[in-house]
């Protein structure tokens, strides 16, 4: 019983929210062409990331908004997007990317995903609300070519360690 409510609930929350021409980009030229993800994508270009991004995949990303991003305390942006702080940014980064393709119909009964970075990123679906950490995902299964993007509302950091 609890196993279809997660189901319903996801499916609720979710839908179906693609469209055949994203599904033609990839996940970094599908994020770049909404518009609200500016700060995701230079921090992906500062971190390096954006050529492995671009690969075959599949990949997860569960995407903060450049609102998201201002949410951070004044001038984490900006210090992470130095040179000397590549590595510290390339684990936050990656800690928000899955290897596969989890689309919001998979979260039905898992509780956490291994990131890219070898961390794990727990996910809870509470209702018709799921988070991954302590964000909401405000949008999901945004198609894309060689994956899938979630949209959240705060960067989730990797734990320490």
């Amino acid at each position: 019983m609890k196993m279809k409510s997660l189901l319903f609930a996801a499916a609720m929350v979710f839908g179906s929210s693609f469209s055949a021409v994203a599904a033609e980009k990839d996940v970094v030229n599908t994020a770049v062409e909404a518009g609200k993800f500016k700060t995701l994508a230079t921090a992906l270009e500062a971190a390096g990331l954006v050529t492995s991004l671009k690969g075959a995949g599949p990949f997860t990303v569960f995407a903060p908004t450049d609102e998201a991003f201002a949410k951070l305390p004044a001038g984490t942006v900006e210090s992470l997007l130095k040179p000397e702080n590549k590595q510290k940014l390339t684990e936050i980064l990656t800690y928000h990317v899955v290897a596969g393709k989890v689309m919001a119909k998979d979260v039905a009964g898992i509780d956490e995903a291994k990131s890219v970075n070898g961390k794990m990123i727990d996910i809870d679906v509470d209702g018709s609300t799921v988070k991954v950490n302590d964000a909401a995902v405000t949008s999901a299964d945004i198609a894309a070519s060689n994956g899938v993007i979630h949209v959240i509302d705060k960067v989730i950091m990797p734990p320490e360690g």
